[in-house]
Parts: structure tokens; C-alpha cells; sequence
């Protein structure tokens, strides 16, 4: 009987020692995830401010650049007028200045003259391209440069500057392809930036264009593309289904993006269900030795009881005998008032 209590609270013990294991590294799991997540976002959104104010300086540097140039090419040609309509010279002078066209465009918006003779005839009105430019026909003061946009013949990416001539009767305008930057623009962009960010097993990295809801950034690549709407600006772990896997994520909104982190829950249940096993073998085991030491104690503590019964009591009549007699009477108190008396039970 007692063994059955023994083995019953032994049980109990683990049960709740499981119990609460569970608890405690659900608890530890979701804040290390939550603590991972922030600084994986913090990450994110760091490089995507570094790349957007390093993009940023760039083009204005390289629009700086092509303005000075369109500005240079300009004083040539008024020091040369007679190579204003002759495409040969001002090809050479195109190589020269190392850019890929130039365009000479009247006060119209018209262009009438230039390296490429394919584009004379083209206006402000010819294309959204061109039309950047009307603002000049009012402005004689104003250099203008585009960001990098297909142009209006061949939606090539270029970058267009255009200034006034000196004495202000025609413009001058030169497109540069700009490879360098169109290479950094690439590097920079969002899709290859996140995909390129190490993460843990488990663990993806979104971000996504807040209008369209599209992902425009992800550590897999086959997710680009896809619409994420299951997912809210939140600071707080969320619990959502991802491609039918129950995850938990944490998403913090920024500009036009909302960049989030997804953990796969599966991930942590299976660590969990190795460290509860590691400590349910490790409390059976102690358990069950517990019960074995306690089984001894007991067992030494039954035989001597017994043996103590056994040495006190007459084995025929099972009552006590000399021994006891003396025993007891070695415990009375001489110093108290008593009585003794003395009875024969043989009949």
C-alpha cells in the first residue's frame, strides 16, 4: 500500500515537473524569438536606409556630373558653331565627353539636330520621357536631369541632362547610359538585399510593398512576387499560417514596406519535445530510485518492528512477555505515583 502511494506521488512529481518544463520554454522560446526578430528587422530596415541615402547620393552626384557635361558640350559647340549640324564631329565630340548621345532641341521642344539623326523629329510631346522636359520651354535659367528612365524610341535605360545655350536659342541635351549606377541600383535592390540576409533554421525575412501587398523581398526567392495580406504591423509576436505552417511572426511597418519575420513553430516544438524527454527520463529515473531507497528504508523499519514484536511477545499466548515486563517497568517514573498490580491468568 505504501509502495502504491510511493509510486503515485512519484508519478505526480514528474507529471508537473513536465508541466511546468513546458511552460518555462514555451515562455523562454517566444522571447528569444521575439528578441531575434527585432534585431533581424533593425538589420533590414538599417540596410534598406543605407542603400536608399547611398542611391540617393549617387544619383545626385552623377546627375551633377552629366549636367556639367551637357554644359560643356554646349560651349563647345558655340565655340564651333559650324559642328552643330554635322553628326560626324558631334559623335566625336560625344566620345569625347563619354557620353552616348546629343540632341540639339529648339525653343519649341523640337529636336533638330544631334549625334543620332534616328531622333530628329522627336518633341516634348513625343513620350513621357521627353515630356520631363516642357518645364525647360518656360525657364531659361534651368539644367535639368533625369532619373534613370527608358527612353522614348527604345525604352533603353538612360539618364538625360539639358541645359540652355549660352545666348539661350536652343538647348542642349546628351543621355548617358549609366552602368555603374544601373549595376548598383541592382545590387541595391530589395530582392537581392534580403535575400542575401542570413537567417536561423525556420526563420524568413518579408518585405513587402504596403499598396500593392506584394512581397518584394524574401530570404527564398520563390516567395518574391507573392501577395502576403495575412500579416499587420504588429510589435507583438503574432500567430499566423504561412504556406499551411503555423508561424509566429513580428512585423514593424516602414515608408512604403512592411518588412516582417516568420519563425516556423514546428522548429521549436520539436527542440521542446527533446528537452521535455531528456527531462522525463532524467525525473523517471530519479523517481524510480527514490521509490527503491524509500522501498529499503521501509523494509528495514517493517523487520525491525517485527523483530522488536517478536522479542516482546509470548508466540502462544500473544501477549507480552518477561521481556517486555522489564522494559516497561525500566521506564516508569520512581519520582511519580503509581501503582502496580499483579495478576495470575493460569487459571
Amino acid at each position: 500500500m505504501r509502495k502504491r502511494k510511493i509510486l503515485i506521488l512519484s508519478i505526480t512529481i514528474v507529471a508537473v515537473a513536465l508541466i511546468l518544463e513546458t511552460c518555462i520554454l514555451k515562455y523562454v522560446n517566444d522571447k528569444n524569438a521575439q528578441t531575434t526578430s527585432n534585431v533581424l528587422l533593425d538589420r533590414v530596415i538599417s540596410v534598406i536606409d543605407k542603400n536608399e541615402s547611398s542611391e540617393s547620393e549617387f544619383v545626385k552626384s552623377l546627375k551633377d556630373d552629366y549636367i556639367v557635361r551637357a554644359k560643356a558640350i554646349s560651349y563647345i559647340v558655340d565655340a564651333k558653331p559650324e559642328v552643330e549640324y554635322d553628326v560626324d564631329e558631334l559623335q566625336k565630340i560625344a566620345g569625347l565627353m563619354s557620353v552616348d548621345e546629343i540632341h540639339f532641341i529648339d525653343d519649341t521642344g523640337t529636336i533638330y539636330s544631334g549625334s543620332l539623326p534616328k531622333y530628329f523629329g522627336y518633341s516634348f510631346d513625343s513620350g513621357e520621357q521627353m515630356a520631363f522636359f516642357k518645364q525647360m520651354l518656360n525657364n531659361y535659367d534651368l539644367t535639368l536631369c533625369q532619373d534613370v528612365t527608358p527612353n522614348t524610341a527604345e525604352a533603353k535605360e538612360m539618364m538625360y541632362a539639358i541645359t540652355w545655350n549660352e545666348s539661350k536659342t536652343h538647348m542642349i541635351q546628351v543621355g548617358i547610359t549609366p552602368k555603374r549606377l544601373l549595376k548598383e541600383l541592382k545590387q541595391n535592390q530589395i530582392s537581392n538585399v534580403v535575400a542575401d540576409m542570413p537567417v536561423y533554421k525556420g526563420m524568413e525575412i518579408f518585405v513587402v510593398n504596403t499598396t500593392t501587398k506584394k512581397i518584394e523581398g524574401a530570404t527564398n526567392r520563390t516567395k518574391i512576387g507573392n501577395t502576403l495580406t495575412n500579416v499587420n504591423a504588429s510589435s507583438k509576436m503574432q500567430r499566423i499560417v504561412l504556406d499551411h505552417k503555423k508561424c509566429k511572426c513580428i512585423s514593424r511597418k516602414h515608408g512604403n514596406y512592411l518588412v516582417a519575420v516568420t519563425m516556423e513553430e514546428s522548429v521549436n516544438s520539436s527542440s521542446n519535445i527533446v528537452a521535455i524527454l531528456i527531462v522525463g527520463i532524467y525525473l523517471t529515473l530519479a523517481s524510480c530510485l527514490l521509490v527503491l531507497m524509500l522501498s529499503r528504508v521501509l523494509k528495514e523499519k517493517y523487520e525491525k518492528e517485527k523483530y522488536m514484536y517478536t522479542s516482546n511477545t509470548d508466540e502462544l499466548t500473544k501477549c507480552f512477555n518477561r521481556r517486555a515486563y522489564d522494559s516497561d517497568m525500566q521506564k516508569l517514573d520512581l519520582n511519580t505515583k503509581w501503582a502496580y498490580i499483579s495478576l495470575d491468568l493460569n487459571g
